[in-house]
């Protein structure tokens, strides 16, 4: 089977909810992402993409109707590039790279783009729909930006415990205190903010058209664990999760382009696709999952982790973060070293191109050859995916 290879990614900024991208539809945040990397690669004819997968994890609002489709059509591409959509929550397109890799591999397609996007700001509230007309009682009005919704009454109640909570019990079953998950913190938001200003993100990152923000909008420089030390947890009156160590709600988009080996698109690949692994577990324990996720991902490429030079785990919590490097027992430098989601941000069907994109860029940069992007996902799933640098 002909391999797939990773030849550009885009971003748009991360923009914080209600913040600077409040304003902007999530299939126009899309299409900004979809535009920015079809730029990377001007030789490029639109009409040669074979198909567009792109992940979304809300779509109840804007983002319906097939927002990767939606995408396309905004961008200006020809009307003949189809286009669709998936979700795996906050792997979602994650999940969208890892089909877009296969089909090339398959032989169905020569170029695929695959991203994601989310408005966490501009989710909508919805109402479930009666089965029969005019209801006597009140109707509640239920948030989509996170978290379960209209919960089947027959799951069992430990599965449906909120995201905190569930992270909060990992943190008691492997001892992991709130002084680790707060240093973990700050290094996270120091190094977004130093790989900014070396320029690391300048070729990654494109403008949204007539708004304000040219970095990711969460990013705290001069963090420290002692200033967050002073913050309140979130989900218990004595629990180690607050919003300084935890991911926030976000906005944004990202992408990138796979293409098949020999295929001439005037710019030389950045990575192979080497292995990908997906995992399940009892949905409280949803951090850890990507544990076994990326294991698997190793061994279909063939390597181990001693051949491992850089890891992009997405930091939903940093504490599952902890937890799954621990596990790995790798060293912990070699992790997010341009910054994470808690500082970047986690829109949540975005973040997997983020940091796929990310890593291809960091093995460039640093020269390194082998890399792994993992990222968790609500109701106990994870995806991982390996990747090799070309020019190693």
């Amino acid at each position: 089977m002909p391999a797939a290879f990773l030849h550009a990614a885009a971003r748009t900024p991360f923009g914080r909810f209600g913040g600077a991208l409040a304003d902007i539809r999530p299939d126009d945040l899309a299409a900004v992402a979809l535009s920015g990397v079809l730029a990377q690669v001007p030789d490029l004819d639109p009409a040669r993409i074979g198909d567009v997968v792109w992940g979304n994890a809300n779509g109840a609002g804007e983002d319906n109707r097939n927002v990767g489709r939606m995408a396309v059509l905004l961008a200006g591409l020809p009307t003949s590039v189809p286009a669709t959509t998936v979700n795996r929550l906050c792997g979602s397109s994650l999940d969208a790279a890892m089909i877009a890799s296969r089909t090339i591999e398959s032989g169905d397609a020569d170029v695929v783009v695959a991203g994601g996007v989310e408005s966490m700001t501009r989710a909508p509230w919805v109402l479930p729909k009666p089965s029969r007309a005019f209801p006597a009682g009140n109707v509640t009005a239920v948030s989509t930006t996170l978290g379960w919704r209209l919960v089947n009454e027959r799951m069992p109640a430990e599965w449906t415990v909120s995201l905190g909570e569930a992270n909060e019990m990992l943190a008691e079953r492997f001892s992991i205190s709130r002084e680790r998950q707060d240093a973990f913190a700050a290094r996270s938001h120091n190094l977004a903010h130093a790989a900014w200003e070396a320029g690391f993100y300048d070729d990654l990152v494109v403008g949204v058209p007539d708004v304000d923000l040219t970095r990711d909008e969460g990013i705290r420089p001069g963090s420290s664990a002692g200033k967050l030390a002073g913050l309140r947890p979130s989900f218990r009156k004595d629990g180690t999760i607050t919003p300084a160590n935890a991911s926030p709600l976000n906005d944004g988009a990202a992408a990138v382009l796979l293409a098949g080996e020999g295929v001439d698109l005037g710019v030389a690949p950045l990575a192979r696709i080497a292995g990908r692994g997906v995992h399940a577990l009892d949905p409280q324990d949803f951090g850890f999952a990507p544990v076994e996720a990326a294991n698997h991902a190793l061994a279909r490429a063939g390597i181990t982790w001693a051949d491992v030079g850089a890891v992009e785990l997405n930091e939903a919590f940093a504490v599952q973060s902890l937890a799954c490097v621990d596990a790995w027992r790798i060293d912990p430098e070699i992790v997010n070293a341009k910054g994470g989601a808690i500082a970047i941000g986690h829109p949540l069907g975005a973040s997997g191109t983020r940091i796929l994109g990310t890593l291809a860029h960091r093995l460039r940069e640093s020269g390194e050859r082998w890399g792994v992007a993992g990222i968790c996902i609500g109701v106990g799933q994870a995806l991982a995916v390996v990747i090799e640098n070309v020019d190693a």
